[in-house]
């Protein structure tokens, strides 16, 4: 059945004494909490660089064989963290959950293992037309229409990319020849609410991509004073009135070649 496309008034009925809170907006710098990710201890030997994909096929390919050697434990299972050998360097490999509170909280983990240079790869839509299936995105900001990064960011705060791994990603795509564009990204929460109007505001804003983790990734990982770049290649297109899915999860071997990029990168940092 067709939903019906008008507005829905739904009322809301506030009492008078009690306050509307945003208590997104309530940033507290303090490095501690009550649950911290240093309850795992940095482990003796264990890979400074880290790479988190989002490929779940091409990270268990990767990875076939070989023992993780951290879990990193949610409800809906568990994300191993292996550690992978990449031109004789070692290199940490996880494939992160979708969504931003997970994969910070896979992040928080990396980092307080021992992995403080970071890159992040994955796939994203495109709010801008005219960028093909599988072509190189490099996030040099992300607009933050999720919740995650405010808890590592003041509201105010621009979430960006470390400028060192924003370099070395651009040296490793010039040098190998993988035509790219640079731009924003829009990271929201919710999937089915990536309406026409905020496709339109979000692309007059400069961003390409849309997808769900790299404002929080970038906000966590400056808290955290680790390095942090991601890689995204072109998904599905929400460009034009009618979302085009282009089999965007299909393309194995351009998510193989995302992959080794990254952990190209990753070995530089």
């Amino acid at each position: 059945m067709t939903p019906d496309p008008r507005p829905i008034d739904i009322p809301i009925d506030i009492p008078i004494d009690i306050p509307i809170d945003l208590p997104l907006l309530e940033f507290d710098p303090s490095q501690e909490a009550v649950i911290n990710p240093w309850r795992y201890r940095r482990q003796l030997g264990f890979p400074e660089r880290g790479v988190m994909c989002w490929f779940g096929d091409v990270v268990r390919a990767r990875t076939a064989g070989l023992e993780a050697v951290h879990h990193v434990r949610f409800e809906h299972g568990d994300h191993g963290i292996y550690v992978v050998n990449h031109r004789g360097v070692d290199v940490a490999l996880t494939n992160p959950p979708v969504g931003a509170p997970a994969a910070v909280g896979s992040l928080e983990d990396l980092i307080a293992l021992g992995a403080t240079n970071v890159i992040g790869c994955g796939g994203a839509g495109i709010v801008r037309p005219g960028f093909d299936l599988g072509h190189v995105i490099v996030p040099t900001g992300a607009i933050r229409d999720e919740g995650t990064s405010y808890h590592y960011a003041p509201a105010h705060t621009a979430v960006l990319p470390h400028p060192r791994a924003l370099s070395v990603i651009d040296d490793v795509l010039t040098e190998g020849g993988v035509p790219h564009d640079r731009g924003l990204t829009w990271t929201t929460d919710a999937v089915y609410r990536e309406t026409p109007a905020k496709v339109a505001r979000r692309r007059e804003q400069g961003c390409i991509t849309v997808e769900m983790e790299a404002s929080a990734m970038f906000a966590c990982a400056s808290f955290r004073g680790a390095v942090y770049g991601q890689l995204l290649y072109a998904g599905d297109d929400v460009s034009a009135a009618e979302w085009d899915h282009r089999h965007w999860n299909h393309q194995h071997s351009a998510r193989e070649r995302l992959l080794d990029l990254a952990l190209d990168a990753a070995i530089r940092l």
